[in-house]
């Protein structure tokens, strides 16, 4: 066999590799997606996603655990996109190439690999015992917010080490100072890379329970969190508590799937949001 027969032999087995796994990945998923919407859907409707819990939590809606999830969400990215995009731009733009910035930089990625439940416990010994905070909203907020960090952190550094030099070159050379190119030349050109990194990042604060078990999430509370400094229900939670400690599995299991429907709905959404602005933003650039 002559190389090139070789070489389009060895494409096509290879093609055929990569077509299959995105086959069985695609099936997977779908499965996945069919099996949670046929014990799920039953109980999707108006009055599931605006009525709180009753009767132990076998009747009723989601709208407390529904509320508590956005809540947690809303504390955690106000809470780490100003930190951690603050931090990429001073790694891209302003750190020197020398020991020190290595090592943070090392610290930083190796802590997106932590577990989440470490994360609560550390959420639990700064903010609920240290601070003083007590399991609250703003505990669980906040140590969701560090969670979330090194992954901020790290696309914002991308994002902005992605934006051409030319930009920055013409920038300075029309007089511009550092400042001003950062804020309305290079801000603006990295915002598109920024947003899927916050896209990430809040599906994985959404989807977390290690973490908020430590530190503010309820195991049953009839009221809306009406104070950073009161417990709330949480989606992820929620599933967990009707999952494993439900007296009448048949009855909660309805409401179980019901709920990672409306999970897996508000992380979609979110990130579908998160998409059109960023497809509007890279059309705006004319990327």
């Amino acid at each position: 066999m002559s190389r090139t027969r070789q070489r389009r032999f060895c494409d096509r087995i290879m093609t055929a590799v990569f077509w299959f796994c995105g086959a069985a990945l695609l099936v997977v998923i779908a499965a996945v997606a069919i099996f949670l919407f046929n014990r799920g859907w039953r109980v999707l409707s108006f009055e599931f996603l605006t009525q709180p819990p009753k009767d132990g939590m076998t009747t009723g809606g989601i709208l407390t655990p529904l509320i508590g999830t956005i809540q947690l969400i809303i504390v955690a990215m106000l809470t780490a996109l100003p930190v951690g995009i603050m931090t990429g731009l001073y790694f891209a733009e302003y750190a020197t190439d020398n020991l020190f910035t290595k090592v943070l930089r090392i610290s930083i990625r190796s802590l997106a690999g932590v577990p989440s439940v470490i994360f609560g416990l550390f959420g639990l010994s700064v903010f609920v015992v240290f601070m003083n905070f007590g399991s609250c909203l703003l505990s669980a907020g906040l140590t969701l917010g560090c969670l979330s960090l090194p992954l901020i952190v790290t696309v914002s550094e991308q994002a902005f080490l992605a934006v051409p030099q030319d930009y920055r070159d013409a920038s300075y050379a029309l007089g511009a100072t550092k400042y001003q190119t950062v804020v309305k030349v290079l801000s603006p050109s990295a915002a598109s890379t920024i947003i899927t990194g916050v896209i990430l990042a809040i599906g994985r604060v959404a989807g977390e329970t290690a973490p908020i078990m430590f530190t503010g999430a309820a195991y049953f509370a009839p009221e809306i969190a009406l104070s950073l400094f009161e417990q709330v229900m949480a989606l992820p939670y929620h599933i967990y508590v009707l999952a494993t400690s439900s007296t009448d599995v048949n009855a909660t299991m309805p409401i179980q799937y019901g709920a990672i429907l409306v999970l897996i709905g508000l992380v979609l959404g979110t990130s579908a949001i998160g998409v059109i602005a960023r497809a509007k933003l890279s059309h705006r650039d004319g990327r």
